[in-house]
């Protein structure tokens, strides 16, 4: 198992822009979940590309050493329930329209937000998705 700056690197490597740390990953991660609970309001092509955010930490835990594993779980769990909360399950219906999507165990390309508004709201209605529209208000 590797350390975290071992794990960037190596990341790095495998095709990822840049070395990342857990820490910045799970700061965009957090601040992707944030906005969602509020409304996403970008469009469908910068919205999948925050995802990997996440994508990030799926393959970082499988080379991380246990210690760093333990010390985050407990928070990315956490933002993990809030992303669950403000999300719709769909299976990837809605953004499979426009992104293709990963295996299976990425559960979080799955789902959509809950508040469509913007021009994300207006992309994932215009592929089926449901969800609470505070524009239409």
């Amino acid at each position: 198992m590797a350390t975290e700056t071992e794990v960037g690197e190596l990341l790095h490597q495998r095709g990822w822009r840049t070395a990342c740390t857990v820490t910045e990953r799970v700061n965009a991660w957090a601040a992707l979940v944030s906005v969602i609970e509020r409304g996403y309001g970008d469009d469908i092509y910068e919205y999948t590309n925050d995802l990997y955010c996440r994508n990030w930490l799926h393959e970082a835990w499988l080379l991380l050493d246990e210690h760093i594993v333990q010390l985050w779980t407990p928070r990315i769990r956490a933002l993990d329930d809030r992303y669950r909360a403000a999300t719709v399950d769909d299976d990837g219906q809605a953004l499979d329209q426009f992104h293709r999507l990963p295996g299976p165990d990425l559960w979080w390309w799955r789902r959509h937000p809950r508040i469509l508004t913007g021009d994300l709201g207006r992309s994932l209605r215009s592929a089926g998705a449901i969800g609470t529209d505070p524009d239409a208000a």
